[in-house]
């Protein structure tokens, strides 16, 4: 495999500490009961939903080593997702701002697993809005989103709708 591009990498970075900023606001203050919330029949729950995402970083990271393993995980409490999701996200983004070369792709990280867990994230979204419980839109071009920022506490929105 060729030399892994800085610029990439850095890239990659800001697309996680987007779906950091993004992500929070959709989990940050759901209602009691959210992770239980039931859409249609058949649909995943929110709990569900937020493990896959977990399980989703966990994956990344395990690509980014050079050792793929996707292990999915039996949902828990929706606070314990929470936990993980993020804890995921910092392992991540940790891993990718390590002086250890990654070992695959920035772009196939890209496509893959943070692309996927944006439109988890997405649906989230929208659940919250079915539950009577919607989150602002918000102008993300002026979002305070940077590398590295990827904790459940993020910098509030600058221009919210």
């Amino acid at each position: 495999m060729s030399a892994i591009d800085p610029h990439s990498v850095a890239m990659l970075r800001h697309a996680v500490a987007t779906l950091a900023y993004r992500s929070g606001k959709a989990l940050r203050d759901a209602p009691e009961g959210f992770g239980d919330f039931q859409a249609g029949s058949g649909a995943r729950t929110p709990v569900e939903i937020l493990a896959h995402m977990g399980d989703l970083l966990e994956w990344a990271l395990s690509i980014a080593d050079g050792k793929p393993n996707w292990g999915p995980a039996a949902p828990q409490s929706w606070d314990k997702e929470c936990k993980r999701y993020f804890s995921a996200l910092a392992a991540f983004d940790a891993r990718l701002a390590s002086h250890e070369p990654i070992q695959r792709t920035p772009e196939r990280l890209l496509q893959a697993p943070v692309a996927d867990a944006l439109t988890h994230t997405g649906q989230l979204t929208l659940m919250r809005r079915m539950a009577g419980s919607p989150v602002r839109g918000e102008n993300y071009y002026v979002a305070p989103i940077a590398a590295g920022k990827v904790g459940p506490d993020q910098d509030p929105p600058r221009s919210e709708f």
